[in-house]
């Protein structure tokens, strides 16, 4: 009775692809967006009640809808931000929808594949920013309160497609005073670059040898402590951030069953597929959930080593990785799940979308244990 359980509460089949899911703060709603067939795009507006799904509101555009976030908004102002198909970076009112507050229309050229925001909810976490990652291989960093421009650019030095690698996934993180705040991004070719915003410089890079879907610090606005990165077959990366060896980098703990599918008699099996997502549970930083491409969710406690650092010449000192411990793994479609989302504001309560066109409302219990 005390083992962790994640169990499909609600399940709501779609008329549309669906692309990214958010919760919406201090509410019992959550955002779905996504592509209906004829290409435009799609968000709907979803209350629970009573065990049902109702749909409140819902807004259709030209172009489909690829990512989305409410992390730049404040919490009275509920707006989202949203990426397209046509690289256009747009914010909206979700209690409004008619035209945005914010708009990019040629943020990227080509489509706005993965976005992150912050510094709306968070006090003293500097100012509201959202970053952008795009199939041109650009990584820009947004400002709303400021007209069309970023505020922050990275890209390869080069100009041709060997060196314009596609930008897969992104993320704030190290957040913690209104001055500090660093960019991870993932790429196609399994680049993860660590942007330092502040200095305005490359501070650190490795290669994870597949493509990157996924990145997140365990918390944004805190000084780094954790990186979760989840790539194409199978592969799940855990780097420990605090501490940064001048050639070896960060510690690196690497899970090599996180993307293969479940048995009938509950055991890991078969061909690693790609592992989409990494969510980290909002109440408990040590907790994260990953999604795979068998329809598997998988979710994860991180254990401290005893001794976070070692000493290993005079002055010289690198991390050392901890552990990982399955708390539960559950298929919940014959598609992969590949987009996740707990609420802020309920332990347990998570919304998720997979490829079948379908959302899924779930509980998981007992994770106060743990």
């Amino acid at each position: 009775m005390d083992s962790v359980q994640m169990v499909a509460h609600i399940e709501k089949s779609l008329d549309y692809s669906v692309f990214d899911v958010k919760w919406i703060p201090c509410s019992a709603k959550f955002v779905a967006i996504g592509s209906k067939p004829k290409g435009t795009g799609i968000l709907q507006v979803y209350q629970l009640n009573q065990g049902q799904l109702e749909t409140v509101r819902q807004m259709e555009k030209p172009k489909s809808f690829k990512c989305c976030s409410f992390g730049a908004s404040k919490l009275r102002e509920m707006q989202i931000a949203l990426g397209d198909f046509d690289g256009k970076l747009a914010i909206y009112d979700v209690e409004r929808l008619g035209e945005p507050v914010y708009e990019v229309s040629d943020a990227h050229k080509g489509i706005i594949n993965t976005l992150d925001a912050i510094g709306g909810t968070t006090v003293n976490c500097g100012a509201p920013e959202v970053v952008t990652g795009g199939r041109d291989g650009s990584v820009k960093v947004w400002d709303p309160r400021q007209n069309a421009v970023p505020v922050a650019h990275i890209s390869a030095s080069g100009e041709g497609p060997a060196e314009k690698r596609d930008c897969w996934a992104v993320g704030f993180g190290n957040s913690f005073n209104s001055s500090e705040r660093f960019v991870v991004a993932g790429y196609d070719n399994g680049d993860v670059k660590l942007i330092d915003l502040k200095m305005m410089k490359e501070q650190w890079t490795t290669n994870v040898k597949n493509g990157v879907c996924g990145v997140e610090f365990d918390r944004k606005d805190i000084q780094m402590n954790k990186l979760v990165v989840s790539t194409l077959e199978g592969g799940l990366h855990v780097f420990d951030m605090r501490t940064q060896h001048p050639e070896k980098g960060f510690a690196q703990l690497t899970e090599r069953n996180a993307g293969q599918s479940l048995g009938t008699n509950g055991v890991i099996s078969g061909a690693k597929s790609t592992v989409w997502t990494v969510k980290h549970l909002p109440q408990n930083r040590d907790i994260f959930v990953s999604c795979g491409g068998s329809g598997s969710v998988r979710l994860w406690l991180y254990h401290y080593p005893a001794k976070r650092v070692n000493q290993i010449a005079e002055g010289e000192v690198c991390g050392v990785p901890g552990s990982l411990e399955m708390l539960n793994a559950t298929t919940l479609s014959t598609q992969p799940v590949h987009t996740f989302d707990w609420s802020p504001d309920r332990q347990g309560l998570a919304v998720c979308g997979a490829f079948d066109q379908t959302v899924r409302v779930l509980v998981t219990t007992n994770l106060h244990l743990h």
